[in-house]
């Protein structure tokens, strides 16, 4: 009970302090002159990959690679299928930022990157550094994109509508550093937590870091996707889920891997990169289909991708069953 309370009381802290990062790191760029847009697609999707980093640098920290990893893929198959499917539950998605249509095919790229580098099955310094060079190569693209975008962009538009309005640059420091110094707090309580309750279960960190823990860092995701569909910012809220499925694989497994270098579950190539890969496809799909009269992303969408990440629950549970 003790491990449930403080997976509990982390996740409560990534939501806050995450938040509270954002608001800070936004605020300061904005008061520093940075562009709306940059801010946005950069800063902002750093920041709400900020849990899943921090959880899996301790994890790897603590010799709980296996939670990394799972924490990482398991954050890209709950930000598609669970949290993309209750935002176009709750309000479907017309997406028509060029922006992001950009974005499609390097998410993809990532994804094979990613697996190929994982194909040995070792998740080493090597491949640590290829993703941080990576990671560094697409925030730079990023923010060429950012500046080359025309400001008519739906995107771009949206963004601007939800810059931090007011807030001064004592409020902006304190709030990146509170922001930060919960985050960490939250993130060990939720790998000691996760940790526990692995071995109570009799569980791989593996299991653990795609279940429990890669909801509760997606939390994030889904707060910001829900409120931003609410408010008709429909670019912004598929916009949060497509930047930290890049944030998660290139900064999140790039930390893990430099930290501590591990060997990686089988189960993890076999099983649940080839779903991470098959959702990002259909997320491809069927944001570029025209088809349906509430837009691109209908709720008859949505039901299938969450009849999708409850299928891969069943089978998660099933292999690591017939796994015990």
């Amino acid at each position: 009970m003790l491990e449930v309370a403080a997976v509990v009381a982390g996740f409560a802290l990534l939501v806050w302090a995450g938040d509270k990062f954002v608001l800070g790191a936004a605020g300061l760029a904005k008061l520093l002159g940075v562009a709306p847009i940059i801010i946005g697609m950069v800063i902002v999707g750093f920041g709400t990959s900020a849990p899943e980093m921090l959880v899996s640098a301790i994890a790897a920290w603590d010799g709980s690679s296996g939670l990394a990893v799972g924490n990482a893929i398991g954050s890209n198959i709950t930000n598609i299928a669970l949290v993309l499917g209750a935002t176009v539950l709750i309000a479907p998605l017309a997406v028509h930022s060029k922006l992001l249509r950009r974005e499609y095919p390097v998410l993809f790229i990532i994804n094979i990157v990613a697996l190929l580098l994982l194909l040995d099955q070792r998740l080493d310094l090597l491949d640590g550094i290829v993703l941080l060079i990576g990671l560094f190569l697409f925030v730079m693209w990023m923010i060429k994109l950012a500046k080359s975008s025309p400001k008519s962009d739906p995107l771009s538009q949206e963004i601007k509508q939800e810059m931090p309005k007011g807030v001064s640059l004592p409020a902006a420091l304190l709030w990146l550093a509170v922001g930060l110094v919960l985050l960490s707090l939250g993130a060990r309580l939720v790998v000691w937590g996760g940790e526990g309750i692995a071995r109570a279960l009799g569980v791989s960190d593996l299991v653990i870091g795609l279940t429990i823990v890669a909801i509760g860092t997606s939390l994030p995701e889904l707060v910001a996707s829900i409120m931003s569909a609410r408010k008709n910012e429909h670019d912004l809220a598929l916009g949060n889920i497509i930047g930290s499925n890049m944030f998660n694989l290139l900064g999140v497994l790039g930390i893990a891997a430099v930290i501590h270098p591990a060997t990686i579950e089988a189960a993890a190539l076999y099983r649940d990169f080839p779903v991470m890969i098959f959702l990002t496809l259909v997320l491809i799909i069927m944001s570029r289909s025209k088809a349906g009269p509430e837009g691109t992303l209908t709720r008859t969408k949505g039901s299938l991708l969450l009849t999708v990440y409850i299928l891969y629950m069943i089978a998660l549970y099933l292999s690591t069953k017939a796994a015990a």
